[in-house]
């Protein structure tokens, strides 16, 4: 035991003479890991993300505010919606002027934005506007809203897939103009079809009526621009 002992602080001597700094030789290593874990960090949480957490975090208060049955319930409401529409633009503004963009970022904004469109118009079902057509016509909101709902699961679960396959069917599943106008349509019908049921507004048939023909528009645009991916993929799988 004494001569291991002996060996072991020879051994320790001999590196002391060999390498004399070293551990000065590991700090800058250290400091770069701790810059790494910095720099990761800090590109989680960016300007962008923090908007799109924001998104999320409002989901939960927009369902709260929906059913106060007073004026300022329906203010707070749209308010809200009108808040998550503007900073959906926003996140993905700033995360391209700044370059502030990250994996995380891109993984949630979408998730954000299915989430308080899924919500809104779960709610607006649940609840119809106290107006003559919906008397009339009770499906006239389950059905676009079905179309919008199911679209964004199906897209979901395809960009899933592609993600997984290659590059090419992940070009072909990529956000394009009638994606982009599909969205900017139904974010003007849900904040019409959500202030309309201020009741200082009166009887505003002529309003949601333009709300209802603007989210069948966006459900219809949802429904053609799913094809088109859809064509894209199968050109793709049959090269």
């Amino acid at each position: 035991m004494a001569d291991m002992g002996s060996d072991n602080k020879g051994t320790d001597w001999y590196e002391s003479q060999l390498y004399p700094n070293h551990d000065e030789l590991l700090s800058p290593l250290k400091h770069r890991q701790q810059q790494q874990q910095q720099h990761s960090s800090s590109k989680l949480l960016t300007l962008p993300t923090i908007l799109t957490l924001g998104r999320v975090a409002s989901v939960p208060i927009l369902i709260s505010t929906f059913y106060v049955d007073s004026r300022w319930g329906t203010t707070a409401t749209t308010s809200i919606f009108i808040a998550a529409a503007i900073t959906d633009w926003l996140d993905g503004y700033i995360a391209r002027k700044m370059r502030l963009g990250s994996a995380f970022g891109a993984f949630l904004d979408p998730v954000a934005d299915k989430l308080m469109v899924a919500a809104t118009l779960v709610l607006l079902c649940s609840r119809p506007l106290d107006v003559a057509m919906f008397g009339q016509v009770p499906w006239l909101l389950v059905v676009p809203s079905i179309a919008i709902i199911g679209r964004e699961i199906t897209m979901s679960a395809v960009r899933e897939w592609a993600a997984s396959q290659n590059s090419k069917l992940l070009e072909a599943v990529a956000v394009n103009n009638l994606g982009k106008w599909k969205t900017a349509t139904q974010m003007i019908a849900l904040t019409v079809l959500l202030a309309t049921r201020d009741s200082s507004l009166g009887k505003p048939e002529a309003l949601v009526a333009s709300g209802v023909a603007l989210l069948y528009i966006s459900a219809g645009l949802a429904v053609w621009s799913l094809v088109v991916y859809m064509s894209k993929i199968w050109k793709v799988l049959l090269k």
